[in-house]
């Protein structure tokens, strides 16, 4: 079974993902300062990605 065209990655669309897996939430907010040490990395706040 093929492959629909519109769910095939294409390097010349360029869009960027507007949601983040929870180790890039987390090393997002280490680098903001926010992040506790020994917090549970579940039910994390929805954070923006870096630009």
């Amino acid at each position: 079974m093929s492959q629909h065209p519109s769910l095939k990655k294409s390097k010349s669309v360029g869009s960027k993902r507007s949601v983040l897996k929870r180790f890039e939430r987390v090393k997002l907010m280490q680098a903001r300062g926010v992040w506790k040490d020994g917090r549970s990395p579940l039910g994390l706040p929805k954070t923006k990605p870096a630009e």
